[in-house]
């Protein structure tokens, strides 16, 4: 049976310290501050990034360069027979494309997952990719069985504030003034390639009971419903504000007893485009 190695990047929420644990190899995000680059999890920090953040760094994402790629994927491949890479979502970056452009070369032994996934769901991809090689399947079959499951997922993120939507252009300043006068909280919705607009909420209240009616929903009407073995995981994600968050797992385990749910801070490379104090609701259905 082939030797199978798998590797995400730090988008996962995996950080350098549980890549060790759990056998996954973690690309580092790189991000461009103030003209000087940093790593994620190796010279960045969340509370530094939150602190640049905050200050008004000219904060720019970018994609892992294709020699840190090559070399990883070189370094593994002295010990393994084959690569299941699994990056974000290629909605959301280009390094899912460079990733397959790169692999064309390695004669079938590096597969590169595109299934649009991002934060606690690409997590998950990771972790459900080790399940599939403890089950005897190839690299190829991983690929196949991941892109293929793809929109068993979701995420909802409600956002705090629209300044950084705004600075970013994502939206314009009249619309973010608006929200700000209003004091909006909107919902965006992760589904497929795209971050989309889902709902707008006036209260924090409101938009977390947005995000925990639409995960109910999207488990009864996608994903085989509620069920003994519950077969569903769920995820929180969050930027910066880990109280609010833990707050929200406890409204979240007294709507779902019994069923573990996994907390992750939200990737950086989203968290720079949505600001601090936003909170997302996620679920995959089991493989």
């Amino acid at each position: 049976m082939a030797k199978i190695a798998i590797v995400t990047d730090s988008n996962s929420g995996i950080t350098q310290a549980q890549s060790k644990e759990l056998g996954i190899s973690v690309l580092p995000m790189p991000f461009m501050i103030n003209e000087k680059q940093y790593f994620e999890d190796i010279d960045l920090t969340q509370e530094q990034f939150y602190d640049l953040l905050v200050d008004g760094a000219q904060i720019s994402t970018s994609q892992p360069s294709p020699e840190s790629v090559l070399n990883l994927w070189d370094e593994l491949l002295r010990e393994y027979d084959e690569i299941v890479h699994i990056p974000m979502s290629s909605g959301l970056s280009g390094s899912c494309q460079s990733a397959m452009m790169l692999a064309q070369d390695y004669d079938g032994k590096v597969q590169v997952v595109n299934n649009q996934r991002i934060s606690v769901t690409q997590r998950q991809s990771a972790l459900d990719a080790l399940e599939l090689v403890k089950r005897g399947m190839n690299a190829a079959q991983i690929k196949d069985f991941l892109e293929k499951d793809k929109f068993n997922s979701s995420i909802y993120i409600m956002l705090d504030t629209l300044y950084y939507l705004k600075k970013g252009g994502r939206i314009t300043p009249a619309a973010a003034a608006i929200g700000s006068l209003l004091k909006l909280k909107p919902v965006l919705q992760i589904q497929g390639e795209k971050l989309d607009a889902f709902a707008k909420a006036r209260t924090s209240a409101q938009g977390k009971s947005i995000m925990m009616n639409a995960i109910k929903s999207d488990i009864e009407t996608r994903f085989g419903g509620f069920t003994e073995e519950k077969g569903i995981w769920l995820q929180i994600a969050y930027t910066y504000d880990r109280a609010a968050a833990e707050a929200f797992r406890d409204e979240i385990r007294a709507q779902y007893p019994g069923y573990d749910i996994h907390m992750d801070p939200l990737s950086l490379s989203v968290a720079c485009h949505i600001g601090p104090g936003a909170l997302a609701f996620a679920c995959c259905k089991k493989i």
